[in-house]
């Protein structure tokens, strides 16, 4: 029978029996327990939206829905059978199309041959296309907008056509159950709207859509309800505005309630030109731009944070800065061009970043990274400035001789910034420097970095998920959103005009 809904905005009627279902699902690596429990249930015509931090088990829970994956316990129903261990090919056969984030079409192939293919039955002994194959090859084209491109091979698209190939795929399987993988990762607003229509046509066909996606507030005005999953657990369900407004869910996203803090002054120089100048800086992953025209300035001395959702450019951006990925736009320090320059000589000049994976070398002591991180300073230098790390963090003093790949993630953490402390940086960079660590790690690196900020003319630029971490040290804060900057201001205003729109 089907169903036919009143309001298409509207979840379908309770009465209705799910078309997926997702009961007490686990999944283990070994110790790590990247699932548990995990629940959810979508009906015919619904769209519902996962959502939560990278890393909280979005992409196991798809992967195993859709079979790349077989669970350690649990239920996955699709139409009223548990698919749950099946392979993949049979998942799939029995109405389960999945929309990958990165596109994987046959580069030899046309557009038109990439649908084709996805139309073939799967039998070996009906290889044969019909007649009519192409001719709903085409509709298929037409409606996900590559009429124009049918036989054009993937290569020469765009990034957003990219996308609609995989979509065009998944709909010529005609899946009863859709699930789509960050389906807005890398698309401009006006894309963003046409892939969000075409999404929106699957609740006319009462097709149950799964969005994975890392940011409720991307998928808010699409989903008809959110499921918000943190450390593969189910942490909240609710209407967009119901989940983004569940202090849990704000716990994991900012990181604790957003409060404004005492400020001293900033002891920034505010005359000059500032030390670092970003001016329309954009950069692309092969068609997916990952950083869209970005202006940031930070001056001599000053604390400033660039707060953003994981997936919003921080990285891509602290990687433009410090020379790893090439880009548009104009980047300066000290008055001085960084174009054309390696990224080691922008590093001896005075830009040291920490990156967000540390990157220590895991099988040399701790000393051993230190020392290899002031190799370029003299003798005496190097001794002074490795006492007062010892100081700043006393932890590594005790672990002195101990493998850097031995420690705790806290302590790593606290290495890798002493390592880059080490090179003696005019500006330091830290990219998402609490991911993964205990409140009581986070304790003892806050006060680390208000050491630095008071006693040091050491210039930071810090990128952050967790604003409560990061607005505490800052002198002005920067927002960044689907790798552009929405909004710049100092820490006191952040809560009443950017606070709510975070998520």
């Amino acid at each position: 029978m089907t169903l036919k809904l009143v309001d298409p905005r509207r979840a379908a009627p309770v009465a209705v029996p799910p078309m997926l279902e997702v009961e007490g699902l686990t999944k283990r690596f070994g110790g790590l327990v990247a699932v548990k429990e995990m629940r959810l249930a979508i009906r015919p015509g619904e769209i519902v939206g996962l959502i939560g931090p990278n890393g909280s088990g979005k992409s196991t829970v798809m992967k195993l829905v859709m079979g790349i994956l077989r669970p350690n316990a649990g239920r996955v129903s699709v139409d009223g059978v548990d698919v749950a261990g099946w392979p993949s090919h049979r998942v799939a056969r029995h109405g389960v199309g999945l929309v990958f984030q990165h596109s994987r079409p046959l580069h030899r192939q046309t557009v038109g041959e990439n649908i084709v293919l996805a139309l073939l039955p799967d039998s070996l002994l009906r290889l044969v296309a019909d007649p009519q194959v192409e001719r709903r090859a085409r509709a298929i084209a037409e409606r996900v907008g590559l009429g124009a491109v049918f036989d054009r091979r993937p290569a020469t698209l765009p990034f957003a056509d990219l996308r609609r190939l995989e979509l065009a795929k998944a709909i010529a399987r005609d899946p009863k159950v859709v699930l789509v993988d960050e389906p807005f990762a890398g698309l401009t607003a006006g894309e963003v709207k046409d892939f969000s229509a075409l999404i929106a046509s699957f609740r006319t066909e009462n097709k149950a859509v799964l969005l994975v996606d890392h940011n409720v507030k991307g998928v808010a005005a699409l989903v008809d309800r959110a499921v918000a999953m943190y450390l593969g657990a189910f942490v909240a369900e609710g209407s967009a505005a119901q989940v983004m407004a569940d202090p849990t869910v704000r716990a994991v996203y900012l990181g604790g309630a957003v409060q404004a803090s005492a400020r001293r002054e900033p002891k920034a120089r505010t005359a000059g030109p500032p030390l670092l100048a970003v001016e329309g800086v954009s950069v692309f992953y092969g068609k997916a731009q990952a950083l869209d025209a970005v202006d940031l300035q930070v001056r001599e001395g000053e604390f400033v944070s660039v707060v953003g959702l994981n997936g919003a450019g921080k990285t891509t951006l602290f990687n433009a800065i410090s020379g790893l990925v090439p880009h548009t736009g104009s980047i300066t320090f000290g008055g001085a061009p960084l174009a054309g320059l390696s990224a080691a000589r922008i590093a001896r000049g005075g830009i040291v970043q920490c990156p967000e994976t540390r990157e220590l070398f895991n099988t040399m002591s701790v000393r051993e990274n230190l020392d290899l991180g002031g190799a370029h300073l003299p003798k005496s230098d190097r001794a002074r400035q490795l006492d007062w790390l010892l100081e700043l963090f006393p932890i590594l003093r005790s672990r002195s001789a101990q493998a850097a790949g031995k420690m705790s993630g806290g302590e790593q953490q606290m290495l890798a910034i002493a390592r880059a402390l080490m090179m003696k940086p005019r500006l330091l960079v830290l990219d998402e420097p609490t991911l993964g660590l205990a409140p009581v790690i986070l304790e003892q690196l806050g006060r680390a970095l208000e050491v630095l900020r008071t006693t040091t003319p050491i210039t930071v630029l810090l990128g952050e998920q967790n604003v409560t971490f990061a607005l505490p040290h800052a002198d002005r804060v920067y927002v960044l959103e689907h790798a552009r900057l929405v909004w710049e201001g100092p820490p006191a205003r952040f809560a009443e005009e950017a606070g709510r729109a975070y998520l």
